[in-house]
């Protein structure tokens, strides 16, 4: 037996009767699913200033002064947020001030959060900071559907995904978006915005 090549008998015995195939890590979705789940980023150089309607997941790492409704929303660390949230999953990192309805809350050791939790499950790391009350739900917080999104965007039903940013009729939640005013902020030499 040698340690860099097989005997002839190891040959025989060992040779698969066919060749092996790969197969894919990630088994395929159609492209509607996979547009719902592609996140939706807010960077930390922009500043929103209206309410915005995420069918799918949402990171903040700017400022946002307005009222959200994502499926999943994580304010990241060094971002700021003022008003309501409604998103079934909640991750905050940031500082955030106002309600959050949410049926998974998590404040992470970074967050800074002041206002309402109304929430089914709230978790609080150690180092975070909570100032307010919290609440628990009765029903379960929902998702913005694609139709939301669709009439925000002014488009037929099952053709929007991502950010709505347009008014549309207040629904169930009590949430009724308002115009979405972006602004990229330039930064000149020696000047640092106050986010």
């Amino acid at each position: 037996m040698s340690y860099f090549t097989a005997s002839k008998t190891d040959k025989d015995i060992k040779a698969p009767a066919e060749p092996a195939r790969l197969q894919p890590a990630v088994a395929a979705r159609p492209a509607a699913t996979a547009q719902n789940n592609a996140v939706s980023t807010l960077a930390s150089g922009m500043q929103v200033v209206g309410n915005i309607i995420c069918a799918g997941p949402l990171q903040i790492h700017g400022r946002v002064n307005g009222d959200i409704h994502a499926a999943q929303l994580t304010i990241c660390e060094g971002a700021r947020v003022e008003g309501k949230i409604v998103a079934p999953e909640a991750v905050i990192q940031g500082s955030f001030n106002g309600s959050i309805h949410g049926n998974v809350v998590k404040l992470q050791k970074t967050a800074v959060v002041e206002g309402e939790i109304y929430n089914k499950s709230l978790a609080i790391e150690q180092d975070a900071v909570f100032e307010g009350i919290a609440r628990r739900l009765d029903q379960p917080v929902a998702a913005p559907t694609s139709e939301q999104v669709a009439a925000v965007n002014g488009r037929p039903q099952g053709a929007a995904n991502g950010l709505a940013a347009h008014a549309a009729p207040a629904n169930g939640t009590g949430f009724a978006p308002a115009p979405l005013e972006l602004k990229a902020e330039q930064q000149a030499p020696g000047f640092s915005p106050a986010i």
